[in-house]
């Protein structure tokens, strides 16, 4: 127990060591250039503060939040619903893992991002539209996996004594798809944080991405780098506060579960 412990404390020593030696080299390599060129690091931590807390600029934050997670929530059940139908109807299996799931996994980023501009203007719409689409992926090839890896014998249990299907897919189904679930929703979450920018640069005029494009226009790398660094910041605070607690609590009912 000690040693696991002095294994972890090390583990944490070396990874915060290695951020602070980061920092060291930037702030060296930041001295004799420009900060048109590269801002120190205090620089861009007081626009990161100003971001946090000037009511004008935190919006820009809330607002992509939101949109990332309304947009991981309409992926995830999208992607499970295609999944489902590909399992429960065999002529549309081929339909949706052979064609639908090769065009979506082909389909370039900017490319969704350049249509959806075309069709929706310029909306939250547009933003939510590219980046379902991208996480789409991810969700189906999840759910299809878990489906796929059903055990048989247990669903043809709860159907011999359920009275409705839609009562084993709840009850039976779902909390067997739980853990690929799970895969789907962390995933999902990281790469919407990764093309958020991306999707607000082409359609939207409020966000960190905008917020970015301003910062852009007008040469401002202490801005971008601001503007990165929240966005960091933002994946690493959900990830703790809900992405890690949903994964520990569904490791708990799967040990509480085994014999």
């Amino acid at each position: 127990m000690l040693s696991a412990a002095r294994k972890a404390f090390t583990q944490r020593g070396l990874a915060e060591g290695l951020v602070v030696f980061a920092l060291a080299v930037w702030w060296w390599s930041s001295r004799p250039l420009p900060a048109s060129a590269l801002p120190a690091p205090e620089a861009v931590a007081s626009r990161l503060i100003q971001i946090l807390t000037t009511p004008e600029l935190n919006w820009h934050l809330l607002v992509t939040t939101a949109r990332v997670l309304a947009s991981v929530v309409l992926a995830l059940g999208a992607g499970f619903l295609l999944a489902l139908l590909a399992h429960t109807v065999p002529w549309l299996s081929g339909i949706i893992m052979d064609r639908i799931l090769v065009w979506l996994n082909g389909m370039p980023s900017v490319g969704w991002a350049i249509l959806a501009v075309i069709w929706f203007k310029v909306s939250d719409l547009t933003v939510i539209f590219v980046q379902v689409m991208i996480l789409l992926p991810f969700s189906l090839i999840n759910f299809a996996e878990g489906l796929k890896n059903l055990d048989r014998e247990v669903i043809e249990m709860a159907e011999s004594f359920a009275r409705h299907r839609a009562g084993v897919l709840r009850k039976v189904v779902m909390p067997m798809l739980m853990p690929y679930g799970a895969a789907a929703l962390r995933v999902s979450y990281g790469v919407c944080w990764k093309i958020a920018l991306i999707s607000e640069l082409f359609g939207a005029r409020s966000g960190l991405g905008y917020l970015m494009l301003q910062s852009q226009a007008v040469g401002d790398i202490t801005g971008v780098l601001a503007t990165c660094f929240s966005i960091v910041m933002l994946f690493a605070l959900g990830e703790a506060l809900l992405i890690n607690p949903i994964t520990r609590s569904l490791r708990r009912d799967l040990a509480a579960k085994e014999p």
